[in-house]
């Protein structure tokens, strides 16, 4: 059986995080919304029902019995095992909307469906980009549980310090951690197969620091906060996700934000959370086109991928900066940098796709990893269409 993600509902919700990727691939706690579903569901095959563009680097079904996920929440025991008890024909259903279903994607259709059942629980569901860090903390809670269960914790060096609880702090094999404080007594924290928090760095959980990533010296890490792969962070953070490969590696406060991969602040980049009036934070929505209303006080940063700010970058409190969007010129940016901006302020001229690619290519290298053809060809139907 295959696993299939939809992307149906939610998709433009989720832009400019989604420009790149299907909602499944997105991070939130310490995995991505496919690894969770595929580690909860024990299924190894998983494929995408999202936009046409995407479809060459994220496979579509093939033509056999499946369980149907709209992947942007977190289940419940009971709901996890209605989900692992679908039979053929029979769905679930969240406040009217279609989650799960084992359908036979052959020929898929909700004309497949003869039962549908409402849940009875309340589950967590990611609706927007500011949910991603808004839930973080309940997501890091629920990926400890299920990454940590049965194994045993690697020992914290005693150059440390710690405050909490042993059981709410976890190492993985190969971590490095030395000289630094660690605070359970707020959420537990994660430290990653071969990550390494360097000398002198203060963490406050819930954090989540995966594999291959590291803290730099002296950084000062508050809840809840998610650095995916093969990233580096410095200076002080508060209740970030970072997707993965991506770095702020020097001083600057960046809070309450959402940052995609293959991303870099310059030294000393800082970005508001907060309005001096403490009015409620609006960002803009690409789905309504419009600034829309996010219900917070705290919200700071949505940056889409391969985008770049340079030394002492300014961010106004709610921007969002699109895909390969390179923010350089004095003052502070507008609230929306369009993708592929060159400069980033409003009505400047774009960055030239093949130079973009470069860049890509470059960066992508120091990682081993490779632009292939199909990134190429994501980031082409962005430039030409958004």
């Amino acid at each position: 059986m295959q696993l299939v993600f939809s992307d149906a509902q939610y998709w433009e919700d989720f832009l400019p995080l989604t420009f790149t990727r299907p909602i499944a691939e997105m991070r939130c706690g310490m995995l991505t919304f496919a690894e969770r579903w595929q580690k909860l569901l024990s299924i190894d095959t998983v494929s995408y029902i999202t936009e046409d563009y995407l479809q060459g680097k994220f496979p579509k079904p093939k033509g056999e019995l499946s369980l149907f996920i709209v992947p942007n929440f977190l289940p419940t025991e009971k709901v996890l095992k209605q989900i692992q008890n679908l039979k053929q024909g029979e769905a679930l259903v969240y406040q009217d909307e279609l989650i799960a279903a084992c359908v036979d994607m052959a020929d898929f259709s909700l004309s497949q469906i003869e039962t549908m059942t409402d849940l009875e629980e309340e589950v967590i569901i990611f609706k927007q980009p500011t949910d991603l860090f808004s839930h973080n903390d309940k997501a890091i809670d629920f990926d400890f549980e299920l990454l940590t269960q049965g194994k045993t914790s690697q020992p914290l060096s005693e150059t440390n310090g710690f405050l909490g609880n042993r059981e709410d702090l976890f190492i993985e094999e190969g971590a490095q951690v030395e000289f630094s404080t660690l605070n359970t007594k707020t959420g537990k924290i994660y430290i990653g197969k071969n990550a390494e928090v360097m000398e002198g760095c203060h963490l406050r959980g819930p954090i989540a620091l995966c594999e291959g990533r590291k803290f730099n010296l002296g950084a000062k890490i508050y809840g809840a906060t998610t650095i995916g792969p093969y990233s580096k962070v410095g200076g002080e953070v508060n209740n970030i996700v970072i997707f993965g490969y991506s770095n702020k590696g020097h001083d600057g406060f960046v809070g309450n934000s959402v940052i995609g991969e293959w991303c870099n602040f310059g030294a000393d980049t800082n970005s508001s959370n907060m309005k001096n009036n403490y009015a409620e934070v609006k960002l803009w929505n690409y789905k309504q086109k419009k600034f829309a209303k996010t219900g917070l006080q705290f919200a700071g940063l949505i940056m889409g991928d391969h985008s770049k700010t340079a030394i002492n970058t300014q961010l106004n409190t709610g921007t969002v900066v699109g895909v390969a969007a390179n923010i350089f010129k004095s003052g502070f940016p507008p609230n929306l940098v369009e993708s592929f901006s060159w400069g980033g302020m409003k009505g400047d001229e774009k960055f030239q796709l093949e130079k973009a690619y470069e860049v890509a290519e470059r960066a992508m290298a120091r990682r081993s990893v490779v632009l292939t053809e199909e990134d190429k060809a994501i980031l082409k139907y962005v430039f030409e269409n958004f």
